[in-house]
C-alpha cells in the first residue's frame, strides 16, 4: 500500500461514522499533489444532493478528527464536496450506479483512431467496461487502457 492509499484509507475509516449519522455516503477520497500543494479530498454524496452545509458540517467535523490524529505528515489542504455531475467513476459501486447512464471515456491510447469515446455503460467487470456506442454497437474496453471515466453532462 503506498502512502496515498494509506492516509486515504486511514481518512476513509474517520470520517465513516461522521457520514453515517448524518446519512451521507462515502464516493472518494483522494491524497494528491497540484501544483505544489498537497490535497486531501473528500467527495460525499447523498440521495437528494450534497449542499454546502453538508460539506461544511463534514469538514469541521473531519478537521478535528485529523488534528486529532495527525498521521500525514505534509502540510496539506483539506477539501469535502460533492462529486459533482460530471462526477468521475472510479469504483466498482460507481459503475454499478451507473449502467444504463451515458459516459465519457478517455483512453491512454486510440482506438479506432479516437482517444474519447461516448456511449451508455453497458456492462462491466474487474478487467473491462461494455460500452454501448451510438450506432448501438457494443465496444468492450479493456479497464487497463482507460485514463478516466465520467458520467456525461446533459443540459
Amino acid at each position: 500500500m503506498t502512502k496515498h492509499e494509506e492516509y486515504e484509507a486511514r481518512t476513509a475509516k474517520m470520517i465513516e461514522p461522521i457520514l453515517v449519522e448524518n446519512h451521507y455516503e462515502l464516493y472518494d477520497i483522494e491524497y494528491v499533489k497540484e501544483g505544489g500543494n498537497w490535497f486531501l479530498r473528500a467527495y460525499i454524496d447523498k440521495e437528494n444532493g450534497i449542499s454546502v452545509d453538508d460539506c461544511e458540517l463534514v469538514s469541521r467535523a473531519l478537521s478535528d478528527l485529523l488534528d486529532k490524529n495527525d498521521f500525514i505528515p505534509d502540510a496539506y489542504i483539506l477539501e469535502v464536496s460533492s462529486p459533482g455531475l460530471g462526477r468521475q467513476l472510479k469504483k466498482d459501486k460507481h459503475f454499478e450506479k451507473s449502467i444504463g447512464e451515458e459516459i465519457e471515456v478517455k483512453l491512454y491510447k486510440q482506438i479506432n483512431k479516437s482517444k474519447e469515446l461516448v456511449g451508455i455503460l453497458d456492462a462491466f467487470d474487474h478487467e473491462t467496461i461494455s460500452l454501448e456506442l451510438e450506432d448501438n454497437s457494443i465496444m468492450i474496453i479493456q479497464r487497463a487502457d482507460i485514463a478516466m471515466v465520467r458520467l456525461t453532462l446533459d443540459f
